[in-house]
């Protein structure tokens, strides 16, 4: 491996700090073990997906085996040292970052350059805060349990977690009652107008209720972190919704970024960013995903900006000028997650793209994801042959 041009001592490898190890932060910190000393801080002991909810929910142990993984399982990071612990702070000037563990000890972590990729506080799926092995498995039962106990449901929300969410509940348990409830005349608001007409078409046919024009009064102090039971109040005027369940994804993001300093953060704390994604005057300091305010989506979380934010690294450490990240005008993706047929895809201009459940579970997974991006995902079958 080369190695970047050090200071008096002649040459060494750089070092790379990577802030936040979820979905972005695991794929830059692959990228970029191959060309400097990597760490990466966590307050999780593996992978754990902000991705797929609804699949989550209705199936916590299938969706475990691609979305929960130990750090170990990952090929590409067998180079980079791991810390779990909590941020609580950085000196961009000292070039320094510093954490705490779970039995208290303090971490200082010194860096060439550094990438936060600390996401964001989501509901109950997507929280910062420290965790076990153990403390995550229960976590993922106990919301499938509470769900499963459950009558009715309501999902309130337009996003794509909230319509994901209640396709794949309506698919796992097609006796309960439930319904969609979002604020606009439509869902999905950030996706070209087609891929709702053609969501809304499949939600119908699941038997899920649709009711536009509702939006949710929501308690001081609530945060929408955990399931609660209805009835659900509208500022909109219609009358109280009864459900046995209620599932809140309405979008109340908030940065994972109190261990920042307030002047690279903008009004709502999320990282200021260049067009290179770097901060304004620390060239060495990038950030992506869903805490960098690259465009009024945080759209790089899902555009594979990793792969920018790693080149933009290795330029800035050979003097050479950054690329520039180019912000698509809608979002797309998965909308719906995986069903038992397979994966709808739909592009940025609503048209969509179907992966049958062989090519999703046999050539999606192990080879779209799991060697192209993650450079070879480990087993955790230990009965398999050691090379899956």
């Amino acid at each position: 491996m080369s190695a970047f041009p050090g200071s008096a001592g002649g040459t060494r490898r750089k070092r790379v700090v990577v802030a936040g190890l979820g979905d972005t932060g695991v794929l830059a910190a692959i990228r970029l073990a191959r060309h400097a000393d990597v760490v990466g801080i966590s307050a999780k002991p593996g992978l754990l997906s902000g991705q797929e909810l609804g699949w989550r929910l209705r199936r916590p142990d299938e969706w475990a085996r691609t979305n929960w993984m130990p750090f170990d399982r990952f090929r590409g990071l067998d180079p980079v040292r791991t810390v779990h612990a909590t941020l609580t702070g950085v000196d961009l000037t000292e070039r320094t970052v510093f954490a705490r563990r779970a039995d208290g000890s303090e971490v200082t972590e010194r860096y060439d350059a550094l990438v936060i990729a600390t996401g964001v506080t989501n509901g109950f799926w997507r929280q910062p805060i420290l965790q076990s092995e153990e403390e995550i498995g229960a976590g993922l039962r106990a919301m499938h349990d509470r769900l499963a106990a459950a009558g009715s449901i309501i999902v309130v929300g337009g996003g794509a977690a909230a319509v994901s969410s209640a396709a794949q509940l309506a698919i796992g348990w097609p006796a309960k009652r439930v319904d969609l409830y979002f604020p606009g005349d439509r869902a999905l608001v950030h996706h070209h107008p087609r891929t709702w007409e053609r969501v809304a078409h499949r939600l119908r046919d699941l038997g899920v209720g649709l009711h536009p024009g509702h939006r949710a009064l929501i308690p001081d102090g609530f945060f929408c972190d955990e399931i609660t039971s209805g009835p659900v109040q509208w500022c909109t005027g219609q009358p109280a919704a009864p459900a046995d369940a209620v599932l809140w994804t309405v979008g109340r993001v908030r940065p994972n970024t109190g261990w920042l300093p307030r002047e690279v953060l903008d009004a709502d704390g999320f990282v200021r960013v260049t067009p290179s994604l770097s901060i304004t005057g620390r060239p060495e300091v990038f950030a992506l995903g869903d805490v960098a305010a690259t465009d009024p989506l945080r759209s790089s979380a899902r555009n594979r900006a990793d792969a920018l934010v790693a080149r933009n690294v290795r330029a800035v450490f050979a003097g050479r000028p950054p690329r520039q990240y180019r912000a698509p005008k809608w979002r797309w993706g998965s909308v719906l997650g995986v069903e038992p047929t397979g994966l709808d895809v739909y592009t940025p201009n609503g048209a969509v793209f179907r992966f049958p459940a062989w090519a999703f579970h046999r050539v999606l997974l192990p080879v779209v994801v799991g060697w192209g991006y993650y450079r070879g995902v480990r087993s955790n079958d230990p009965l398999a042959p050691a090379t899956t």
